[in-house]
């Protein structure tokens, strides 16, 4: 297999703490793969290190074998398929195919649905790793504006809040239905982040969610005011 930056971006995996990409034999990196990782101080380990002798679990046992209904929640870590933050990966994966299908509706959604897309393959890498999420703008607009425009849509485009109909068309219903999964995913998140005593463990990720939805929604605005 040939990997390409963006196929090696989201097969980096942590081991020890330390950032890591399994390269199996006959596998091949491009030129700017092989740059990214090494730019980044990603090791490159042979493919055969990656699989552990024995999976550890939560319950602080140890199985050696991966049974069907259990995944990785990181590292050689299994959980079950039903553990929230497994249903919190499954949701950004819906996100992504939902922004994607935005993108191919309309042509001019591709940089900023493109920006929030990039967003959520940022989230989706930094929960995996452990990483914090950083991020200053989305489309241009800090969390500030952001926020004004999304309350005050008549004021900076000339179109009042509205609820979407048929009869707006398909490209405003792709980008209500990605704000949809957004806000799922947002919600997804807070469960899967919320610790025993009900404290959020992680506010960086269900934020930057809540933004998400908040863009496509400014999206939505945009494309009504031109309809109308």
């Amino acid at each position: 297999m040939l990997y390409n930056e963006e196929a090696v971006r989201a097969n980096i995996r942590n081991r020890d703490g330390k950032r890591v990409f399994y390269l199996g034999k006959g596998d091949q990196l491009t030129s700017s793969a092989r740059d990214y990782l090494s730019r980044e101080r990603v090791e490159i380990l042979p493919a055969e290190q990656a699989k552990p002798q024995r999976y550890r679990l939560l319950t602080g046992g140890y199985t050696e074998e991966k049974p069907e209904h259990m995944t990785h929640l990181y590292g050689d870590v299994l959980v079950p398929k039903t553990h929230p933050r497994i249903l919190f990966r499954g949701k950004m994966d819906t996100l992504e195919s939902e922004l994607i299908l935005c993108q191919l509706a309309d042509k001019s959604l591709e940089g900023p649905v493109g920006e929030i897309l990039g967003l959520a393959r940022q989230i989706i890498r930094c929960e995996v790793l452990g990483e914090p999420l950083k991020w200053d703008t989305l489309c241009g607009l800090t969390e500030s504006e952001q926020r004004k425009r999304s309350h005050f849509p008549q004021e900076y485009y000339g179109q009042p809040h509205f609820m979407p109909s048929f009869s707006d068309g398909m490209v405003i219903a792709r980008l209500n239905r990605a704000r949809c999964a957004a806000r799922e995913a947002e919600l997804a998140s807070v469960t899967a982040f919320t610790d025993r005593e009900g404290n959020l463990t992680r506010q960086d990720i269900p934020q930057a969610l809540n933004r998400m939805s908040s863009m496509l929604y400014l999206l939505m605005i945009q494309k009504k005011a031109k309809l109308e």
